[in-house]
């Protein structure tokens, strides 16, 4: 919905929980986790461009992002998977835009993308930068992820896969992914979280 003439633009969405984020200088206290679970629960991986009769949500990459970081990592502190559970937050307010997208804008998206992971990290606990190591093994996994997504609901053929994302090595040919539907999305990831606050104390 357009604003009103005469009006400036806003900049703000309001959400379920009452809280009213502002996009152009997100506060930690207007970040809530039952938001991020809800809108994250409905954004679709893929532009919903995937088999089944739900989207892929980004609730549940989030949560598969995790599951292959420890993969990798099996003593992985809590705090470090709670950041990899929510490399992806700041979709909840934007939106899951596809890669070749992300390349059009540019640098803008960008901007606006930091500035919510920043306040959503501290909200929670986590330094608002992450640290290198961390940041790096999330976007291993978020890579292992895509793949899978890609070849198993996506529709791509695995050389393509292979070539765009690579093949991950250590795993099977499948993951057997089926999307959750969306209460199940929303309520597995708040469990995912829930269960990542209490290992670091906080819950």
């Amino acid at each position: 919905m357009a604003d009103r003439p005469g009006h400036p633009p806003r900049a703000w969405q309001r959400m379920l929980s009452g809280r009213r984020l502002d996009l152009l200088d997100p506060s930690p206290l207007d970040v809530e986790i039952a938001d991020i679970a809800h809108g994250l629960a409905r954004v679709a991986r893929w532009n919903g461009q995937t088999a089944g009769d739900h989207a892929f949500s980004v609730a549940q990459h989030s949560i598969l992002v995790d599951d292959i970081a420890l993969r990798y990592e099996p003593g992985l502190p809590a705090g470090s998977r709670l950041a990899i559970l929510l490399h992806d937050a700041p979709e909840y307010v934007i939106g899951d835009m596809i890669s070749p997208f992300k390349a059009v804008i540019g640098g803008a998206y960008k901007l606006v993308e930091a500035r919510l992971q920043a306040a959503i990290h501290i909200r929670f606990g986590l330094p608002a930068t992450l640290p290198e190591p961390v940041v790096k093994l999330a976007k291993r996994a978020d890579r292992v992820a895509a793949y899978f997504e890609a070849v198993e609901l996506a529709g791509f053929k695995a050389a393509e896969a292979d070539r765009i994302f690579g093949r991950p090595r250590g795993f099977g040919e499948r993951l057997a992914l089926e999307p959750w539907p969306t209460a199940a999305a929303e309520a597995r990831f708040l469990e995912r979280f829930a269960a990542l606050e209490a290992a670091c104390g906080r819950g």
